[in-house]
């Protein structure tokens, strides 16, 4: 790729783009969240969009009903193989979007480490999240997703494991407990 159209790309990014994070409850996850990012931009015009996704080699380009292009890549690996590096590459001028960018990367890389199924890694990314995109809306708040920690199906099977061993007090029966567990 010529060195003008990743600035050129850059700087659009620059003014256009942004970099999210989600959370979506889930029931079939390790994690009571399932973390989502993405990388994103929407323009009445089609055509640069289409370059995103030419020179990125990823993502979707789709129309909205009210006739405005929407290209997202939410591909965790489209994300850390092609998106981080472009950018990475392909600077940004702007103190917010840099700012915003190192958090994206630093919240990938999380992920890419599997931080983010753990209660505590999960706090660590909230934090994270405080800054990016001036606070921006959120679905959900810190409190509801901290909360889903303590209703999780691990935690719930820890807390009865942890019931069941106070409820038993004689020697010969932790024994029998303790082996069963071997």
């Amino acid at each position: 790729m010529k060195a003008e159209i990743g600035y050129y790309l850059a700087g659009f990014a620059d003014g256009e783009g942004s970099f999210n994070l989600s959370f979506r409850p889930r029931q079939d996850y390790k994690s009571p969240w399932k973390i989502s990012l993405c990388f994103n931009i929407s323009q009445k015009d089609k055509v640069i969009l289409a370059l995103f996704k030419r020179y990125l080699n990823c993502g979707t380009l789709r129309s909205r009903p009210d006739g405005v292009w929407y290209y997202e890549v939410n591909n965790f690996n489209a994300i850390w193989d092609n998106v981080i590096p472009f950018f990475k590459k392909f600077n940004f001028l702007s103190a917010k979007k840099k700012r915003d960018f190192a958090k994206f990367c630093a919240i990938a890389t999380m992920i890419k480490k599997n931080e983010h199924l753990k209660e505590d890694g999960i706090r660590k990314i909230i934090e994270i999240r405080r800054e990016m995109n001036d606070g921006g809306k959120r679905k959900y708040s810190e409190r509801e997703i901290l909360s889903k920690f303590q209703e999780s199906p691990e935690t719930i099977r820890q807390t009865s494991v942890a019931k069941e061993d106070d409820i038993v007090r004689s020697s010969e029966k932790s024994e029998v407990n303790t082996n069963e567990r071997s």
